[in-house]
């Protein structure tokens, strides 16, 4: 059982399996291809080159992790940084992006269209190479000069659609009953575990904001392609082109292999025998390894040390990255489950960045679909506190508790299709007894004190318990209002009309006063540089929080070999969530419940019995 001997592994006897492994990996991966960037010398580079990037996977917003993996796993920030060093570096004439599945909502879509818009300004054309993908990847192939496909593949351009999955049917088979409390007519979060379908408040809603990203879609593609928004309309209820079919619409310019694409391209520049660049901008590394001084080389690879980059002597711009359902305690953003943005990390990077004398304003970036009310309320009070000019910039989602934080800012930037709102407060507990019951477990009880149950996993509240625990949510929801009213200087009554759980896209939430302006991470940038007294065109250093993690971070946690990601890894149980391992193992086999095992934290923290500041979950808008 090579799992449960790693598991007894100390930390250290740990650490050196892992380096040991890795150390085998790169080694074989240098032999097998002596050309690979992470052993190529460099050379001098040609005086015409053309830089060819693939933008694929998930592209998440925020730091992510150090040194030997940062490029495993991309950023979105990274992408960004490779097509504005290709806008700015001399030796490149031309860029070749191959979009192939990318994961990204409207908002990261949003900073690549811009970030291919720069390249674009800097009179270096850009072909949009499509291999795959949906309205998302499209909306960046058709942000370049030209757009081709390859002749087998496939153009879904098939409009908007939200998709609920509800699991209260399911519970009911394994006795389990979720009560869950919500203040807000539109606040649906529990709704999959109380209900077999949408409530008409949580419908009427979701057409409101699908509405308006269908119409965004739209007039994307109108104005990309030149084409009217009513001819648009009729593709989109065609929905699925082959190559050939998307030509003749005028959604793409050509049917064509990448090859063809490169050689294009350098026609077009009038270039005879161009450099071609692949993972043009990739990090680059030294994979020799041998001695004593290649095992501390490595070592600090894999911790994330060796490719921090030098700040310069300007001002800075500190951006705080807030990204991931959020949480009290630390953040986690570990190999094998997803992450969570923690306040006591996020508490930490805003005070470095307000204690730093160079740094002269702050930018949130966020990307959270809520969580705690109480670690939500913990980072508008940092943020709040802090003297310095803050703006926050809204990613694909900064709904509920991440709208939350944005309030504390002085300035909110949103993308034209983030989801946010959500001002509304949701929470309850789950009943298990039943459950139990049927396998032969029976819980008796001895208490005192009328709600000294209002936590027991194994009833439902009593109608005292109820009343305590509705209590301290319409509490939360009035400290939420009142952020909000004071935050964005809206009067209660006005801000009681825009909230009650409603979502909004950030078009919509321009309209009614919830956000400042619409624009990327850079405009959010360009607000804090004014708000800061720094002239517009004045060069400034960017300051990324909270700071990278390491391997061993990510598997053995900061604070001293905790073993949870490891025992994730494993399948394991990791602490208090009985309705967890009950909910995984049932539905292990069953194609099509992915979504809920991949939310069973999620699940355990709505369900916590504590107030909650969190969109509807298992929501996938494509």
């Amino acid at each position: 059982m090579p799992l449960t001997v790693i598991l007894r592994l100390s930390r250290r006897a740990a650490g050196v399996a892992v380096f040991l492994a890795s150390a085998f990996l790169i080694a074989e991966a240098a032999q097998a291809d002596p050309d690979a960037p992470a052993t190529r010398k460099a050379t001098k580079a040609a005086a015409a080159t053309i830089a060819h990037m693939r933008i694929v996977g998930e592209l998440a917003d925020g730091v992510g992790q150090g040194g030997l993996w940062a490029d495993v796993s991309p950023r979105l920030h990274r992408l960004v940084e490779r097509l504005d060093k290709a806008a700015a570096d001399d030796r490149v004439a031309g860029v070749v992006l191959v979009i192939d599945g990318p994961s990204v909502g409207r908002g990261r879509a949003d900073e690549l269209r811009a970030a291919i818009g720069r390249v674009k300004k800097a009179g270096k054309p850009v072909m949009g190479h499509f291999v795959t993908g949906g309205p998302g990847a499209y909306g960046l192939a058709a942000a370049c000069d030209e757009v081709s496909m390859p002749p087998a593949a496939t153009l879904e351009l098939a409009g908007v659609r939200a998709e609920m999955m509800f699991f209260k049917a399911m519970l009911d088979r394994l006795g389990v009953e979720a009560e869950i409390l919500q203040v807000g007519e539109f606040k649906g979060a529990g709704e999959p575990f109380t209900r077999t379908s949408m409530s008409p408040a949580l419908r009427k809603q979701y057409e409101f904001f699908v509405g308006d990203l269908f119409e965004q879609l739209v007039e994307g593609v109108a104005s990309d392609r030149g084409l009217e928004p009513d001819r648009v309309r009729a593709l989109v209820d065609v929905g699925v082109f082959v190559p050939e079919a998307a030509r003749e619409a005028k959604l793409v310019d050509a049917v064509a292999y990448e090859d063809e694409v490169v050689a294009a391209l350098a026609k077009k520049i009038g270039l005879e025998k161009p450099k071609l660049v692949r993972d043009y901008g990739l990090r680059k590394i030294d994979a020799d390894f041998s001695g004593i001084g290649g095992l501390v080389q490595f070592m600090d690879l894999l911790s994330g040390r060796s490719t921090a980059t030098s700040v310069g002597k300007g001002r800075r711009i500190a951006i705080v990255h807030v990204v991931g359902e959020i949480r009290e305690g630390k953040s986690t953003d570990d190999l094998f489950a997803g992450g969570a943005v923690g306040s006591e990390t996020i508490c930490k990077a805003i005070r470095e960045a307000a204690t730093d004398d160079k740094v002269a304003a702050i930018v949130l970036r966020i990307d959270s679909p809520g969580g705690s009310a109480l670690a939500s309320d913990l980072m508008w009070r940092e943020i709040e506190r802090t003297k310095k000019p803050v703006v926050a910039s809204l990613s694909d989602i900064a709904a509920s508790g991440g709208y939350y934080i944005a309030v504390a800012a002085d300035r909110i930037v949103a993308a034209p299709g983030t989801l946010t709102g959500s001002i509304g407060v949701v929470g309850g507990k789950i009943a298990i007894g039943g459950a139990l019951e049927k396998v032969g477990v029976h819980t008796d009880v001895v208490s005192k004190g009328k709600n000294a149950g209002w936590l027991s996993m194994t009833d439902k509240f009593t109608d005292g318990e109820r009343e305590a625990f509705l209590g301290t949510m319409k509490d939360v929801y009035r400290l939420f209002t009142s952020k909000v009213a004071a935050g964005r200087k809206l009067d209660q009554e006005r801000v009681e009309a825009l909230a009650a759980g409603r979502v909004y896209t950030g078009r919509q939430a321009l309209e009614v006063g919830l956000v400042d302006s619409l624009g990327t991470l850079d405009d959010a940038i360009a607000e804090a540089k004014k708000l800061a007294g720094i002239d517009a065109d004045e060069a400034v250093d960017r300051l990324l929080l909270p700071e990278p993690r390491g391997l061993f971070d990510d598997l053995f946690a900061a604070t001293g070999g905790d073993a949870a990601p490891m025992a994730r890894l494993a399948g394991l149980p990791t602490g208090g969530s009985a309705i967890r391992a009950i909910i995984l193992s049932r539905i292990a086999s069953v194609p099509g419940l992915e979504p809920l095992a991949r939310e069973a934290d999620t699940l355990v923290h709505l369900l916590s019995g504590r107030p909650q500041f969190l969109m509807p979950v298992r929501v996938q808008v494509r």
